[in-house]
């Protein structure tokens, strides 16, 4: 059955960002980590490639004795995981990028007040890091008009499998205060984003990022998310995969860009990181299960409203991340 030792965090689902997830938490923190999958030969190699005593075990839900739980499971069964880690009493950490699970997991805040646990939704590379990234650039700005997040590249399977869902789902944009749906793999733009992965074509899709940005920024006139996208990824999106996603992805980056005034005048600001999107969503969930186990309070939040920004992008940086950022001014 794996072994009987548990820790104050659960990892549920040993894929590539689960593994980096406890790789983190282990090394950089110094704390027990259980992992949990469904399949006991994962979770078993998952504990074995991180050279610890990792405790692991068969199924899908934390046990009893877990402070923190976090999420890196399939995306559609995070709601149902997370109530139930909730009404356990448990804090809990999602990654989910899903905008139909963000949604749901955005309503489950009655529950974790009742329990008195904290739930922190898109605790990822997008939304996540894009979220605390914005949230930075926003404080250099005394009107904020527009913020447009976009990504490249996927984790584990699970993710690629998701960017394929997404890529022909409805996309929701933030204008003036309303939703706006949009269809998926349309909204074609070429983005810059950190090297080595410089331009890349990105379109709509279906990601949560805008419903946890606008919960943060809800003045702002505009926001959006895309994600890059190949002519193929565009000509296939409504089949069937068409061939088996990649066990890690490799090259990933995401960038946020940020409209607005500053002084009388028009400046645009671009903050991105490179980095491959297991490593970077491993390390953003790591850092939010130590802000969760420092200090929490009651309740649904998205990274950006869990965290104090500055310093959890010092911790983000002293755990590995190259973070970067350009500024420009235009006329008033």
């Amino acid at each position: 059955m794996g072994s009987t030792q548990q820790g104050p965090v659960a990892i549920i689902g040993a894929g590539a960002t689960g593994t980096r997830v406890a790789r983190q938490l282990l090394h950089k923190d110094g704390l027990d980590v259980l992992i949990v999958d469904d399949g006991l030969g994962q979770a078993r190699s998952a504990a074995q490639a991180l050279g610890r005593n990792v405790a692991y075990s068969e199924g899908s839900i934390a046990p009893e004795g877990v402070e923190v739980v976090v999420l890196c499971a399939r995306t559609s069964d995070h709601v149902r995981l997370a109530r139930q880690s909730l009404d356990r009493g448990q804090h809990v950490v999602s990654v989910s990028d899903d905008v139909g699970v963000i949604r749901r997991l955005l309503d489950l805040n009655d529950v974790a007040e009742r329990n008195a646990v904290t739930l922190v939704v898109g605790a990822g590379m997008m939304p996540g890091l894009t979220d605390v990234l914005v949230a930075h650039g926003a404080s250099r700005f005394d009107e904020l008009d527009e913020i447009h997040v976009a990504k490249f590249g996927t984790g584990g399977p699970d993710c690629a499998r998701q960017h394929h869902r997404a890529l022909k789902g409805a996309c929701v944009d933030w204008r003036a205060g309303e939703w706006v749906r949009r269809a998926g793999g349309s909204g074609r733009e070429l983005s810059w984003f950190p090297s080595p992965v410089e331009a890349a074509d990105c379109y709509r899709a279906a990601l949560g990022d805008p419903l946890l940005l606008a919960r943060v920024h809800p003045g702002t006139g505009r926001i959006t998310a895309r994600m890059a996208a190949t002519r193929r990824d565009r000509l296939s999106m409504h089949l069937p995969m068409l061939r088996r996603p990649h066990p890690e992805g490799l090259l990933g980056a995401v960038r946020a860009e940020l409209r607005g005034r500053r002084n009388g005048a028009m400046e645009e600001m671009i903050l991105g990181c490179a980095e491959r999107p297991a490593v970077a969503a491993g390390t953003v969930a790591a850092a939010t299960v130590s802000v969760i186990l420092e200090s929490s309070a009651p309740g649904v939040r998205g990274l950006a409203e869990a965290v104090e920004v500055v310093p959890f992008l010092h911790d983000l940086i002293d755990r590995g991340l190259r973070l970067e950022i350009f500024t420009g001014a235009g006329d008033s």
